[in-house]
């Protein structure tokens, strides 16, 4: 199936909803490892805007799926197939798909008392995932000796999917420096853990499809979000509106 993409602030973001994406992956899921998946938003998009090294990171993946409903609603006056790939729905959506498969799961990143909350929930919710491993963030960079050493422990447990949660932009940039060093479909999905693991909560699904989850969350963390989503949102808007390039692209894979 053709993989679409269209340039939201000058940055490519798949053309997907949530049925094509299944498609897509599951097509040949196989032929997918080794590569990675970003789940996009108005944050990520106006970081790859203003930053070459993220932007090359974004437009190497696989897909980068509109995770922002304001992505998803500027991409569908392109696409009016495109609409809204969360993390936490994906996530929710391959599990399920999960049931008439033999589909094999790491989890990797988050705090241990976090990631353990997370496994323990979906043992109880989603008994039939074959779990073959996890693994929390050191919560710093890591050499090359250990990230290799990462991939080894990662590839002897034989994953189809890789979840990764060090949130944006780390978790992308991971996603981007062990291509083809990790044996199995990445996909960089932040604070989904913690949404899942009923640690963090969601914002309704009304909210969701009013574009509104963004005041969900700063309602939620004012004073750690103020900042991002004041610069942030207002960054995106300006960026639309004067249909103001991307920094120049370019630079080797870090």
């Amino acid at each position: 199936m053709e993989k679409q993409r269209v340039e939201i602030i000058g940055v490519p973001i798949s053309a997907v909803n949530m049925d094509s994406c299944m498609e897509i992956i599951f097509e040949d899921l196989e032929s997918l490892k080794g590569k990675y998946i970003c789940v996009s938003n108005v944050h990520t998009t106006v970081m790859a805007h203003d930053d070459p090294t993220y932007f090359k990171v974004q437009a190497e993946s696989f897909m980068s799926v509109p995770d922002g409903k304001p992505l998803s609603v500027v991409g569908r006056k392109r696409c009016p197939q495109m609409d809204r790939v969360t993390g936490p729905d994906l996530m929710r959506r391959i599990f399920e798909e999960s049931k008439d498969r033999k589909i094999r799961h790491y989890f990797y990143g988050n705090s241990k008392e976090n990631l353990e909350e997370l496994i323990r929930v979906l043992k109880t919710e989603s008994p039939w995932l074959e779990i073959c491993g996890y693994e929390p963030s050191v919560f710093r960079d890591m050499t090359k000796e250990e990230e290799d050493e990462l991939a080894q422990r990662i590839n002897a447990t034989n994953p189809d999917f890789v979840w990764v949660a060090l949130g944006a932009p780390r978790q992308e940039l991971f996603c981007n420096r062990m291509e083809n060093r990790i044996n199995g479909l990445m996909v960089g999905v932040g604070g989904a853990f913690n949404v899942l693991a009923g640690i963090v909560p969601e914002a309704p699904r009304w909210m969701q499809n009013l574009s509104l989850e963004w005041l969900y969350r700063f309602l939620q963390e004012p004073r750690r979000l103020f900042k991002r989503y004041a610069v942030t949102n207002t960054k995106f808007i300006w960026y639309l509106i004067t249909k103001k390039k991307p920094k120049q692209q370019g630079g080797n894979k870090i």
